[in-house]
């Protein structure tokens, strides 16, 4: 759909330069999604990925971003291996609804009560970022934290447009669970592109 340079706004790796790499495709439907427009993969050209790693060296930054869109719809081991020995760290960020491809340094899930995630996402994801839009989402969180790996970081992130509601809540909710740790749309809040 569209790949752009920019700071990464969210979870674990807030704050770095990181090339986004966004796929079209998505059949998970989340209606609280900010990039709906990347639904339709049809909408969206094809691109060589000799291509995208062009675009991708053109910057000066070696995190390359994959999302979507859902980019696990994907066989994503070419691409990954290529950005990896164009000598970038490759992250993903999924809601692991399809089985798991590519090659990975970090691997963001997402998980959504839309769709069940496929059972192979667990044992791969090194974070957990569980959206929260309203209370009964917390437990939704702990249904998932009980099945991730055991190093990976657990993170609570309002969803945008409810952030004013949900964040005091998220914040009592970690100090009484201290497992886990608050993720913001820093992006969002700095108005960063």
């Amino acid at each position: 759909m569209e790949a752009f340079y920019t700071l990464q706004g969210e979870g674990q790796h807030s704050g770095k330069a990181a090339y986004f790499i966004r796929l079209g495709g998505c059949e998970v439907g989340c209606h609280w999604c900010d990039v709906k427009e990347s639904w339709d993969a049809d909408a969206h050209p094809k691109l060589e990925i000799n291509t995208i790693v062009e675009g991708a060296l053109g910057y000066p930054g070696r995190l390359a971003v994959i999302t979507g869109g859902e980019p696990l719809m994907y066989n994503l081991d070419a691409l990954t291996d290529a950005l990896q020995q164009a000598g970038f760290q490759t992250n993903i960020e999924t809601s692991g609804v399809y089985p798991f491809t590519g090659h990975w340094d970090w691997v963001c899930f997402s998980p959504k009560k839309f769709k069940t995630p496929h059972s192979d996402i667990y044992i791969n994801a090194n974070e957990l970022k569980s959206i929260i839009y309203n209370k009964s989402d917390f437990e939704f969180a702990e249904q998932h934290a009980a099945l991730v790996n055991q190093e990976c970081t657990l993170l609570l992130q309002p969803e945008w447009s409810k952030h004013e509601q949900m964040l005091p809540l998220i914040i009592d909710y970690i100090k009484d669970n201290p497992k886990w740790k608050m993720s913001l749309q820093t992006h969002k809040y700095m108005n960063i592109p």
